[in-house]
């Protein structure tokens, strides 16, 4: 097989991270670009690093330039809902006119086959558990909106100019890779996972449970997680698909399974061999009582299947950590 070059941008991210990693180990030629405004020069595990932003479509051309690139994979968005209320012009022009930049030069050099990261939060309040892809796209803030606006960009750039995607919509992507190496790295943290496990470090002093007195087995919310491994292995798999002349998809990423907050603490608690302080809150305005993924697409049509359950994923995530 002739080595394949894999661009991934925002490959010093969390999630791109682990993607760059994966890539690598099943024989890729990857290149990350990043302007390391939120991913860590130490999380890159491969050579070729080049920074750059993706506003920047002269430094894109360098890149372009430099290395024959088969594909593309986007992990460069900004993530924080609350951020997003706050300041949507941020994520609109980062979220989705740098997209169009990076897409616009992809058709420049004849890429024609793009990976995009997506969001559960496309689908707003969730008419029916569990989501499938089919149901009602209702964002309810400007992050979730922002990925929207992409993945109806790229049913336009494939009718138009036959470029081949897989949108991914993850649920909780959590953990972190069994070496140790790379792990979960956000300047805010505000996943529940990493929070909970700095709390247990005792590197904060305290873990908020927002909402006690929800519609759910033990009143908190109840949330699917997936490993970031798993979510990588869909990546691949996908890619592997459209090299092989597969549609353009849309694929849900989750376990499948619902935890409670509550449980998360719980296991992670036994898990760490720590106790430390939980606190009750009020609910935080915009939180669905349930979400949980139906993956049943990806299993059918990429032949994926998680790996990692509950325990995996805080235990990777704990190793990290410490």
């Amino acid at each position: 097989m002739i080595e394949k070059t894999i661009l991934v941008v925002g490959g010093a991210g969390y999630i791109g991270s682990h993607q760059v990693k994966l890539l690598d180990e099943r024989g890729y030629n990857v290149v990350i670009y990043d302007n390391l405004s939120k991913g860590s020069r130490d999380l890159v595990t491969v050579d070729n690093f080049e920074e750059g932003d993706l506003a920047d479509k002269e430094r894109l051309r360098e890149v372009f330039e430099k290395y024959e690139v088969d594909a593309v994979m986007h992990f460069a968005a900004f993530i924080e809902v609350g951020e997003s209320v706050k300041e949507p012009d941020k994520y609109y022009r980062n979220n989705v006119v740098n997209v169009i930049n990076l897409l616009d030069i992809m058709l420049e050099y004849d890429v024609k086959y793009f990976i995009f990261s997506s969001t559960a939060a496309v689908y707003g309040e969730p008419e029916e558990i569990p989501i499938k892809e089919t149901q009602a796209k209702k964002p309810i803030n400007p992050y979730g909106k922002s990925k929207l606006m992409v993945e109806e960009i790229l049913e336009d750039y494939d009718s138009s100019y036959n470029l081949k995607y897989n949108c991914f919509r993850y649920f909780n992507a959590s953990g972190a890779d069994e070496s140790g190496e790379i792990g979960e790295k956000h300047t805010p943290e505000t996943h529940l996972i990493p929070l909970i496990l700095k709390t247990a470090l005792e590197e904060r002093d305290e873990i908020y449970i927002f909402g006690t007195d929800y519609d759910t087995k033990d009143g908190s919310c109840i949330r699917d997680f997936v490993h970031v491994n798993d979510l990588a292995d869909a990546h691949v798999k996908g890619l592997e698909r459209l090299f092989a002349g597969g549609s353009s998809e849309v694929f849900n990423l989750g376990s499948g399974e619902g935890y409670s907050v509550k449980e998360i603490i719980d296991k992670s608690k036994e898990i760490t061999g720590t106790d430390f302080k939980v606190v009750e809150s009020d609910r935080r305005e915009g939180d669905p009582a349930i979400l949980i993924a139906d993956s049943y697409k990806a299993k059918e049509i990429l032949g994926w299947e998680p790996k990692y359950n509950l325990e995996e994923i805080i235990k990777t995530a704990w190793h990290w950590h410490k």
